[in-house]
């Protein structure tokens, strides 16, 4: 999909945020305190890319994962914008900017993925069927 196209098919911040590696406000977007069942997809490409179930309130104002439903579908890279050195996280298929990892998460692997409501979409989990994605019903048995 070429810019044109995605700029008719995102709102503007989706696209900001996708295309100009923007950040949305924290604690006012779509997403950040979400605590329904379901998975979160890319924006461009539908790819799943977070459970719900790997959820949790990081008080940072955005959505933030302990872990991604398959790192096959994230690309990593260091990223030094701001006079910060951090670890930007991509969607694979679309190379849409996410947002970024930090180590300073919860559990075993300390990851916090933390990523911008306006680079995803939520598919509740009653409806992953209906918008085929059944196979990911297995993550909420």
């Amino acid at each position: 999909m070429n810019k044109d196209e995605l700029r008719n098919k995102l709102s503007p911040m989706q696209f900001h945020v996708t295309q100009n590696n923007g950040t949305e406000p924290p604690f006012d977007n779509e997403y950040w305190n979400n605590e329904t069942d379901g998975i979160y997809v890319d924006i461009i490409s539908g790819k799943p890319l977070f459970s719900s179930r790997d959820q949790y309130d990081a008080g940072c104002g955005w959505p933030s994962f302990t872990k991604p439903i398959d790192n096959k579908e994230l690309l990593e890279k260091e990223d030094l914008s701001h006079g910060m050195i951090r670890t930007e996280v991509r969607s694979k298929g679309a190379d849409s900017h996410l947002g970024h990892v930090f180590p300073d998460g919860p559990g075993p692997s300390k990851l916090r993925y933390c990523i911008n409501s306006a680079s995803l979409r939520f598919i509740p989990k009653q409806d992953l069927k209906k918008e085929g994605y059944e196979e990911y019903e297995r993550l909420f048995l």
